[in-house]
């Protein structure tokens, strides 16, 4: 089960009769004291969460939810004005997993749910990850290139192991300041810049699959 919750009631309803013409269970709400009383009844796979509602908005519902252990694990995809960097980069902080600019086109939003549920599904620990001809051996905190073995450094050898556990996941530059130097860390983004650029030139021609996602941060699509 999707749940939608959106106060334009023909973005709604579209929204839930694409999904459930694509093969999901859908449900809309028109805000969030809607949202939460159907939270009671039944936990959804994924919710799609406007920013822009009546009453409790979108930035609030979701601290609401990732304040919740009943809650906090649920996916959620925030629908964000287009060229608002600020409510994107905010959501992603809160704990968002993905985002789409409005207007967005339905495919597009069935695209980004279907990636998200693959993300955010259940998964074995891995001793190796590979991404193409670019794989990092866990059991031996390794990383090879082509079979040659790369040199990092710890906070290198991190960075990599986040982005390559999570493909396609955009992490903003302070929630990676967070989960590789630590809440306590003091220090500017300009940290996490740097050793992208230095983890991305150790890695040759597979650097370029660290991407840099323009007013947001970084994410790594896997190899082909």
């Amino acid at each position: 089960m999707i749940f939608c919750v959106e106060d334009d009631e023909s973005i709604r309803n579209m929204v839930v009769y694409t999904l459930q013409s694509s093969g999901f269970d859908a449900a809309g709400f028109g805000d969030g004291a809607a949202l939460f009383a159907a939270l009671e009844e039944e936990r959804p796979q994924l919710i799609l969460l406007d920013i822009m509602l009546p009453g409790m908005d979108g930035i609030e519902i979701l601290k609401c939810l990732r304040s919740k252990g009943s809650t906090a694990e649920i996916p959620v995809i925030m629908a964000t004005a287009k060229g608002s960097e600020y409510d994107k980069v905010l959501g992603l902080d809160l704990g968002a997993d993905d985002y789409l600019a409005k207007p967005f086109g339905m495919m597009e939003m069935v695209s980004r749910v279907r990636a998200v549920l693959r993300r955010s599904g259940p998964k074995e620990t891995q001793d190796t990850l590979r991404s193409g001809a670019l794989e990092m051996h866990r059991d031996e905190h390794t990383v090879t290139v082509d079979g040659a073995r790369v040199s990092l450094t710890l906070k290198e050898y991190a960075l990599l192991e986040l982005f390559m556990a999570h493909p396609g996941q955009v992490f903003t530059r302070d929630q990676l300041l967070s989960r590789i130097w630590g809440m306590d860390f003091v220090g500017e983004t300009r940290t996490v810049d740097v050793h992208i650029g230095t983890l991305r030139t150790k890695l040759g021609q597979h650097g370029a699959l660290i991407e840099t996602v323009r007013g947001v941060g970084y994410r790594m699509e896997g190899g082909r």
